[in-house]
């Protein structure tokens, strides 16, 4: 009698089950090796700086030390200790002095992301990549996308001129929407002026970065979303979901500065979405009106200021450098102080 050799379901559960356990054991052999190596690279960097404090009173006495260090360390233990590795070590300890914290920093996180974010001049900055790449399992290549857009920085922007615009506290909404949108993933030519729906295909094309520069709690729903009154189909660009904030978020693409027009058809979208297709535990809709630019003066006499979940936003389809981006925030920052003043003006006469 022939043996029957076919494989059964069975046998496929118990080859899935040996392989979990293998992908396991690495995941954790992983982890382990690089806690007690982040915790080690902690450790010289602390005595590095406190032999340091030894010889302060010695010209150039830290790159002596470090560099004869690099020579006997290459010699007795092969690659790894360059002397900008240990200038890193060094700074590694100086960022992070607190060893209570080395615990977290250790267990959750590679020595290629620690190296990133130690290098982060703000506190509050290297706090928030720290916890995002924690919470959001984020890789180096995206953590280090995030730096160099100025995610972080980008939050705080559309946070500021959003509360001062409308007078409102509408934190947890806030903490979401950036100012400006960094789409440079997409590889379009920064001139596609009137050409909304090559913008919308092509961020349905990288739609998985997308999600990530929107943000956590993003999912897709669909593109050219209908919704009808009794005479009218209306089609929104972009519909999301986002399960932290427990609403839905639609987006209308605008490749053209934005218009009075593009704020009162959102406020619409907005208002025909609540009423047509969020559900009865779903929080108020928002609306992202995402353009090639804006007209401050616009959004500043505009329901913008009075509605707490209509933002508009630009986007920006190449990385900008520091620098454009730094004069691009200083730019929001003083449109904001201009809203301040105006509002506190108002706020006396009444």
């Amino acid at each position: 009698m022939a043996k029957d050799n076919s494989i059964t379901k069975d046998d496929e559960l118990f080859y899935k089950e040996i392989s979990l356990l293998l992908s396991d054991a690495r995941k954790k052999t992983y982890q382990k090796i690089n806690s007690v190596m982040v915790e080690t690279y902690w450790r010289i960097g602390k005595r590095i700086a406190e032999q340091e404090l030894k010889g302060k009173g010695r010209a150039n006495y830290g790159d002596y030390l470090i560099t004869n260090l690099s020579i006997r360390l290459g010699n007795q233990f092969g690659k790894g200790f360059s002397v900008a590795n240990l200038w890193n070590f060094r700074q590694f300890y100086l960022v992070f002095p607190d060893d209570e914290k080395l615990y977290t920093l250790c267990r959750e996180l590679s020595w290629s992301h620690l190296r990133l974010i130690m290098r982060l001049e703000d506190e509050q900055a290297r706090e928030y990549y720290l916890s995002e790449s924690r919470r959001e399992n984020w890789s180096v290549r995206v953590l280090e996308r995030n730096i160099k857009s100025h995610y972080y920085e980008r939050l705080l922007s559309s946070q500021s001129e959003h509360k001062h615009a409308n007078n409102a506290d509408n934190d947890n909404a806030l903490s979401y929407i950036k100012d400006p949108y960094v789409l440079e993933f997409i590889g379009l030519p920064e001139d596609i002026h009137g050409k909304e729906n090559i913008l919308e295909k092509a961020l349905i094309d990288n739609m998985q970065k997308f999600l990530l520069e929107l943000g956590k709690g993003f999912s897709f729903v669909g593109r050219q979303f209908r919704i009808s009154s009794e005479t009218t189909h209306f089609y929104i660009d972009l519909v999301f979901y986002n399960y932290l904030l427990k609403c839905f978020v639609i987006i209308d693409l605008k490749t053209d500065k934005l218009t009075h027009q593009d704020i009162g058809q959102m406020d619409m979208y907005v208002r025909m979405f609540d009423d047509l297709k969020r559900g009865k535990d779903d929080n108020p809709t928002i609306g992202i009106i995402l353009s090639a630019d804006k007209d401050e003066t616009i959004v500043k006499y505009s329901i913008l200021k009075e509605n707490r979940n209509l933002f508009a936003s630009k986007y920006k389809l190449v990385l900008p450098t520091e620098e454009e981006l730094r004069e691009e925030l200083e730019r929001e920052k003083w449109i904001v102080r201009e809203q301040i003043a105006y509002y506190s003006t108002v706020k006396t006469e009444t």
